[in-house]
């Protein structure tokens, strides 16, 4: 009997075993392709290469087609459509390699970045098959955020480091500030994105944007339980408290949202940026495609990164009022936060419904109540009145002098710009060098609110900014509880809100006070408006960044890290979360002012 449980525990060890070798296969691609393109090969070395990817395609299929006869590996049913396109799209481009096709409408299959594509698809497919296991007692939401963040910068480093990613060589320390710069959406830079690096650098800190705006968790969470179908409920409470979705159950509903709202937006964003492009400028047909990509994926996640040496700012730029305003929304709707986003489609969808009703004369027309809730309110109402805030005022300041060569309504759209940009995107249209102290006495401001909370951006959140101003003005006025729009606020949001305010000041005061001991030959205003722009992921800079030394660097990596995620969070991530006093000590009152 016990030599029959050995047995079989000996068989069920072998079939783990084999089912990761799909896995180790296709991260060997993966590596295969890193090294492809960031190095210089002989040819015997890029066929060989060559074989590998063909080799992790062929294991990928019967990979795939193999867990449909295995119970315990089987994806869910829902799966099964994508398995099938996907087997079916690998065979036909293997045998293709192959040449067993000689059909000259398929020679499109014959460029490079098909096989690219493939070895990408059968890692992103195996990767999904891994079961993740966010175990609280190991590692709590926050530990897993802050830990995933880390990663990701440390990877990107060294993905930047490889020789084909630049064109001259690039030191560690410049190598990790642009890549936590890429992953913390910020958009300080110390060299310049479009020259400096080559097409795959580019790429990759594309990449790296994308991936830190929304968070490697969203893309390994969401793709593992849609291939494997379900999730546990400590990891679904782990993965609410990433997320902010409401309840457990709308956690993976909440995730494919996410993903499938960002390519969405990012989509659009580009063919609408493709068609501001003059031809003249970017003859490339392959060029005006990537510019447009990358920058629609850097505005959405509000990354302030671009290919052209002074951002917007350029001259054949400058005057290109469509393309800031395309831009200038893409950083709003990507800063105002995913719930938002969620609770505004719902409204507009309710709209539609009741109005389809209603010409339809359906005897009852189902209603319901309040649906922009408070939260949406708040930081709709905020960020309006910022941006508003931020135009108007940058108007009049800059009116002759940053926007002295525009006419009246590029200087509208100019100023709208630099009031959206200033909300943790970080492009420019104007030289930033050049704008009035009063003019950067705002900007700093507006850097330091922010976007809003669950967005791709920085700063202490809208909300937050509003809950402190509304909660002073009910001291003010004596009142017992914060309320607002007909809704009370807890206590818990005006405490975190305080909290929040209390460690970005000494985070950026402690920023500045550094960098001031490392450069204090780059002025105090220029080295604050650098902290702030670093503390809320902006990436506005008057042009010290490059100058630095790598100290000053390397607390402004520190400074744009904590900033993306949170000052509270890395506390909250590193003490020991306290268990539910059952005690009370008696009340004394101390005196506050």
């Amino acid at each position: 009997m016990r030599y029959r449980f050995k047995k079989k525990e000996r068989l069920i060890a072998l079939k783990k075993r084999i089912a990761r070798i799909p896995l180790i296969v296709s991260i060997l691609a993966i590596v295969a392709f890193l090294y492809d393109f960031g190095f210089e090969h002989e040819p015997y070395i890029k066929s060989f290469l060559h074989t590998v990817y063909l080799s992790s395609i062929f294991v990928g299929i019967i990979s795939i087609a193999a867990r449909y006869f295995f119970k315990d590996y089987r994806p869910r049913l829902k799966s099964a459509p994508f398995d099938f396109l996907l087997i079916l799209f690998l065979s036909f481009f293997l045998l293709k390699q192959f040449g067993y096709f000689f059909y000259e409408s398929i020679s499109i299959l014959n460029h490079r970045i098909w096989i690219y594509f493939a070895i990408f698809l059968v890692f992103l497919r195996e990767f999904s098959a891994i079961r993740f296991s966010f175990k609280k007692a190991h590692l709590n939401p926050a530990q897993l955020f802050v830990l995933s963040f880390l990663i990701i910068i440390i990877l990107g480093s060294f993905l930047l480091l490889l020789p084909r990613a630049t064109v001259t060589k690039f030191s560690l320390i410049d190598a990790l500030f642009t890549s936590t710069s890429a992953v913390c959406v910020t958009g300080l830079v110390v060299v310049d994105t479009g020259s400096f690096f080559t097409e795959f650098g580019q790429l990759i800190i594309a990449s790296l944007i994308q991936v830190g705006g929304l968070g490697i968790m969203t893309f390994a969470s969401y793709f593992s339980y849609f291939f494997k179908g379900g999730s546990s409920y400590e990891n679904q409470l782990a993965l609410r408290d990433i997320t902010n979705a409401e309840k457990v159950s709308e956690v993976f509903s909440v995730l494919k949202k996410i993903i499938l709202i960002t390519f969405l937006i990012e989509g659009i964003g580009a063919v609408l940026i493709f068609k501001t492009l003059d031809s003249s400028i970017i003859p490339s047909l392959y060029d005006r495609v990537f510019f447009s990509g990358f920058h629609a994926i850097s505005g959405f996640c509000n990354a302030g990164f671009s290919t052209l040496p002074n951002s917007f700012y350029e001259t054949a730029f400058q005057f290109n009022y469509p393309l800031h305003l395309i831009v200038a929304f893409l950083i709003i709707i990507g800063g105002i936060g995913f719930p938002i986003v969620f609770n505004l489609f719902k409204y507009l969808n309710s709209k539609i419904l009741a109005t389809f009703q209603s010409l339809l004369r359906h005897k009852k027309v189902i209603t319901t109540p309040r649906l922009i809730n408070v939260n949406t309110r708040i930081v709709l109402f905020t960020s309006f009145l910022l941006t508003v805030f931020g135009t108007i005022t940058f108007f009049i300041l800059e009116y002759d002098n940053t926007l002295a060569n525009h006419n009246y309504y590029g200087k509208v759209v100019t100023a709208f710009f630099g009031s959206v940009t200033t909300r943790t995107a970080g492009f420019n249209t104007v030289d930033t060098g050049a704008l009035n102290l009063h003019t950067i006495l705002i900007v700093m401001f507006l850097m330091w609110v922010g976007a809003s909370p669950a967005s791709t951006g920085g700063g202490i959140k809208t909300s937050t900014f509003a809950v402190a101003i509304l909660n002073t003005l009910r001291i003010v006025k004596g009142k017992s509880r914060l309320e607002i729009f007909n809704r009370e606020i807890p206590n818990f949001a005006v405490e975190r809100a305080y909290a929040i305010i209390l460690l970005s000041f000494l985070v950026i005061i402690t920023s500045i006070f550094m960098v001031s001991l490392f450069d204090s030959d780059k002025g105090l205003l220029n080295i604050s408006f650098e902290c702030i722009s670093a503390y809320s992921t902006v990436g506005l800079s008057r042009g010290i960044t490059s100058d630095l030394s790598p100290a000053s660097k390397l607390i402004l990596i520190l400074t744009m890290f904590i900033g993306r995620v949170s000052m509270l969070t890395l506390l909250i991530a590193l003490f020991k979360k306290v268990s539910n006093e059952v005690y009370r000590f008696p009340t004394e009152n101390i005196l506050i002012n």
